[in-house]
């Protein structure tokens, strides 16, 4: 089980929000260049990352904080935020990322999404962000009647790497995760998942692992780490 320490960036700082809502932020003390390293220090292997600046200008933003965070040593990251083409992908993976995330871009436009699958083969990471068992775009601003369970058999074959699937609801309440509806999700798909959004406390995660799906390949911990909720040296424990 991999766990995915998160970091958001927004303006050069680290962030958390809560639902999404770009209203409703918190910002904390440590760079994202600082936050990583402590991940590192602490033997995580796997970051998360979302530039949020990227997110709402449809475009990479924060390129050279990104970049540093590539170049600690034993380090993977997986990177999302306004990855709107081809030449981005290329432009991150370049930087040192590991997987591009592929969100709202890929869902609006299935040919762009198989394109980059095949170009950028085992490097794309699919994210469906779902309220109500229905996906949501745009910085989860933009609901849809799109069902992830429908739209995800019609990408079946295009060799997704992975796919974050985020519960909106729970994200950044400390709710808990919604481990039965991701899950009976992951049932319906052959490719690895990573559950995100509302991770509470160390007990979320263990109960996560002990249901020892094929199909959860990691877990992505955000706001819990920062607000002090799950120790990082407990957590680092839990692989």
């Amino acid at each position: 089980m991999k766990i995915f320490p998160a970091i958001d960036i927004k303006g050069g700082k680290c962030v958390r929000l809560l639902k999404g809502n770009f209203e409703n932020l918190t910002q904390y003390n440590n760079s994202p260049l600082e936050q990583a390293n402590t991940f590192a220090n602490f033997g995580f292997k796997n970051l998360h990352l979302i530039d949020l600046d990227g997110a709402l200008e449809g475009k990479l933003v924060n390129k050279s904080i990104i970049q540093n965070i590539a170049k600690i040593n034993n380090i993977k990251i997986q990177v999302g935020g306004g990855v709107r083409s081809l030449a981005q992908i290329e432009e991150l993976l370049n930087l040192g990322v590991d997987k591009v995330i592929i969100g709202t871009k890929g869902i609006e436009n299935i040919n762009f999404l198989k394109n980059a699958c095949e170009k950028f083969t085992g490097k794309i990471a699919l994210a469906i962000d779902v309220r109500n068992g229905f996906i949501a775009l745009s910085g989860w601003k933009k609901q849809t009647n799109i069902l992830a369970s429908d739209f995800i058999k019609k990408v079946y074959g295009f060799e997704i790497s992975r796919i974050i699937y985020t519960d909106i609801d729970r994200d950044g309440t400390k709710s808990g995760a919604n481990i039965e509806g991701t899950i009976k999700f992951s049932n319906s798909v052959d490719i690895p998942m990573i559950i995100s959004g509302g991770i509470s406390s160390l007990q979320d995660v263990i109960n996560i692992k002990q249901k020892k799906s094929e199909k959860i390949e990691g877990i992505i911990v955000g706001k819990a780490i920062y607000d002090e909720s799950i120790d990082l040296k407990e957590l680092s424990r839990i692989t």
